[in-house]
C-alpha cells in the first residue's frame, strides 16, 4: 500500500512515537503538518558530534520502521536530506515528507505466504548518476518478511561516501576526526550498509553501526 502524506501522518503519529510531522488536517490535495524545524541539509556541515548524533537517530528511524511492534514495514521511497527536518529545541528528526512511503502488513504476509516471503530480502546498490536514487521493486517489498531497504536507503542516500546531493559528496558523516578515519571501522560500516560485499551483510552492518554511532554520539540507552 502506498500512502499520501496525510494518510501516513495520520495513521502512524507523531504521538505515538513514530518520527513523522505531525498531521494537522487535510483539504482537497493540500496536507497540512505542523512546521518541525530546518531541514536536514542545513546541517551538512555542522559540527561532527552534532552530525554523528543526526546519523543514529537516521539509523534508528531506519530500525523503527522496519520492526516495530506492529508489524507494519514502512518503506522510504524517496530519502534525500530535503525530505527530513530537524527540531529546534529538542534536536529530533522527523521525516517531513511522506509522500513516497510503502506500507507493508507483515502480519498479512506471513499469513498469505507469497513465493518466497520467508527469504531475507537484500535491496541493490544504485550506483547511478543522480542525485538520490534507490533502486527497489514495490512488489517485492510488499511480499518478504524481512527486507532491508530502509537502512540501504539511509546509509546510500544520506550517510555514506556514495551520498551526493546539491553537488556535495561523501555524506552527512563527511571528515570524520583523524582518529575515526584511521580507526576505519565507521567508513567500512557505512560501506558494507550502502553497498554490502557479503550476503546479507546489511543488516549485520546497520546493526553494527547503529550501535558503533550510540557509542560516538553517548546515546546508549
Amino acid at each position: 500500500m502506498k500512502s499520501e502524506n496525510g494518510t501516513v501522518a495520520g495513521s502512524f503519529p507523531s504521538d505515538e512515537g513514530w518520527p513523522f510531522a505531525k498531521y494537522l488536517g487535510a483539504c482537497g490535495r493540500m496536507v497540512a503538518v505542523n512546521y518541525v524545524g530546518e531541514e536536514l541539509w542545513s546541517y551538512f556541515n555542522a559540527p561532527w558530534e552534532k552530525r554523528v548524533d543526526l546519523a543514529w537517530q537516521l539509523m534508528e528511524i531506519a530500525e523503527q520502521l522496519t520492526n516495530n511492534d506492529f508489524e507494519f514495514a514502512l518503506y522510504l521511497l524517496d530519502v534525500s536530506f530535503d525530505n527530513f527536518a530537524v527540531g529546534p529545541r529538542d534536536g529530533k528528526v522527523i521525516i517531513v515528507d511522506a509522500e513516497n512511503v510503502l506500507v507493508a502488513d507483515k502480519r498479512l504476509i506471513r499469513q498469505n505466504k507469497p513465493e518466497n516471503w520467508d527469504v531475507w530480502y537484500e535491496s541493490k546498490f544504485d550506483d547511478c548518476d543522480k542525485e538520490a536514487c534507490l533502486s527497489f521493486s514495490k512488489e517485492i517489498l510488499c511480499a518478504r518478511a524481512t527486507v532491508d531497504h530502509n537502512y540501504y536507503a539511509v546509509c546510500q542516500n544520506l550517510l555514506s561516501r556514495h551520498a551526493t546531493w546539491r553537488g556535495t559528496s561523501g555524506g552527512l558523516l563527511h571528515d570524520p576526526p583523524s582518529e575515526i578515519a584511521k580507526d576505519g571501522r565507521l567508513e567500512a560500516l557505512l560501506d558494507e550498509c550502502a553497498n554490502p560485499k557479503k550476503r546479507y551483510g546489511r543488516f549485520q552492518a546497520a546493526k553494527e553501526l547503529r550501535e558503533y554511532l550510540a557509542q560516538l554520539s553517548n546515546n546508549v540507552r
